[in-house]
């Protein structure tokens, strides 16, 4: 298995692993707390939830980095066809 280079990420890619991190210390602390019979219905509605807002945020990441490159390309030449 190859692993991450963890110096040649960009800075978008350090932020998403960073949140990855944090959202699964979160989980660890809400199942140490969690009540008898009740961790695994903790586990699954914060993953849940963490998942969702991990996904929008990589697309946020992933669409703006799309964004930028665009931006460096500049407009294509020639005439645009309007339906």
């Amino acid at each position: 298995m190859n692993g991450v280079n963890w110096d040649e990420l960009t800075l978008e890619e350090r932020l998403l692993a960073e949140q990855a991190i944090l959202n699964f210390r979160e989980l660890n602390k809400a199942c140490r707390a969690a009540a008898d019979g009740k961790v695994l219905a903790v586990a699954e509605t914060l993953a849940i939830e963490q998942g969702r807002e991990l996904t929008r945020k990589t697309l946020q990441a992933s669409l703006e980095q799309e964004c930028r490159e665009v931006e460096k390309k500049g407009r294509r030449a020639g005439p645009v066809r309007a339906n």
